[in-house]
């Protein structure tokens, strides 16, 4: 029978364990964790998922700040912002809400946080490090790494022998994605959509993990018997059996379909989604660790 990966209960594990460890920080060093989150407009969906931030924040103890600007702030404004909160000391993590409005750059604002408080792990140095296998010092990209812990949970930590691939080369995360499974020793292959025969590419793979934003791409025939599907898509579509103009989320796998031939799959949602705000959470104690010259500490 297909393991259906249950994200929030894998998401909780690590939220435990940021509890756990920042109790000890609060105990040993009489501070909180800080969290800074910078948003910027109206738009409804960024400020939905700045608001999970800030309450699965204030759940783990840390001290919670957040930053609505209005859609008209300058990139000027933005990045003195950033520049004040870098230089302030109960400030561990700083995080940018993107999308950004049009008007502003948001790389040159992504690359004004200082890497130790770049909890989103989208710095040059960060992912730099990650690229050179330094998975110590750095702080790495929040969704990857929340793919690579649930893929821990079925393979273990080291995946030698194993073939993955993935689909999608995005900075934000199909390279990082690439990245650690390369550190966790599993032969890569990175497609996209210059990719010639994707479907015989796919049925190799033992790992496969798609981020492409196109609803339902990946089929149950492109897939190798057994084979771990992680889904990180998330595309809304038309719903008519729910009733007229009804939507759902779908990911990038036909999920009913390739449930039926992978040994272990990520629904949509409740899958890779509920890890990201969870290695956020992880992202901001490790930065206060690293603050206070501790330790880092394993999630």
């Amino acid at each position: 029978m297909t393991n259906v990966i249950d994200g929030k209960a894998v998401a909780v594990s690590v939220i435990d364990a940021v509890k756990a460890h920042h109790a000890v920080l609060e105990s040993e060093e009489g501070k909180k964790a800080g969290l800074a989150v910078v948003i910027v407009g109206d738009d409804p969906a960024s400020h939905a998922y700045v608001g999970a931030k800030g309450r699965m924040a204030k759940e783990c103890g840390f001290h919670s700040i957040q930053h609505t600007l209005p859609d008209v702030t300058s990139q000027e404004e933005i990045l003195a912002l950033i520049a004040r909160l870098n230089d302030d000391d109960g400030v561990h993590g700083i995080l940018v809400q993107l999308p950004l409005p049009r008007h502003l750059d948001s790389e040159a604002i992504t690359q004004a946080i200082k890497p130790a408080k770049d909890v989103d792990g989208l710095h040059v140095v960060n992912a730099g490090k990650l690229a050179t296998g330094d998975l110590v010092t750095g702080l790495l990209s929040c969704t990857p790494a929340g793919a690579m812990h649930l893929i821990a949970k079925i393979h273990g930590k080291d995946l030698s022998g194993l073939n993955a691939i993935v689909i999608g080369r995005s900075n934000l995360f199909g390279k990082p994605m690439a990245q650690l499974l390369l550190n966790a020793n599993a032969t890569v292959t990175m497609a996209h959509s210059r990719t010639r025969d994707l479907p015989s590419l796919c049925v190799q793979a033992d790992i496969v993990v798609v981020a492409v934003g196109m609803a339902e791409l990946v089929k149950a025939e492109w897939l190798k018997p057994g084979a771990t599907v992680i889904d990180v898509g998330i595309n809304r579509v038309p719903a008519p059996e729910r009733g007229e103009g009804k939507t759902k989320l779908v990911g990038d796998v036909d999920f009913a379909a390739a449930a039926e031939i992978a040994g272990s799959i990520t629904p949509v949602p409740g899958g890779v989604g509920p890890m990201t705000i969870a290695m956020l959470m992880a992202n901001t104690v490790i930065a206060a660790y690293g603050h206070f010259g501790k330790l880092r500490p394993e999630m």
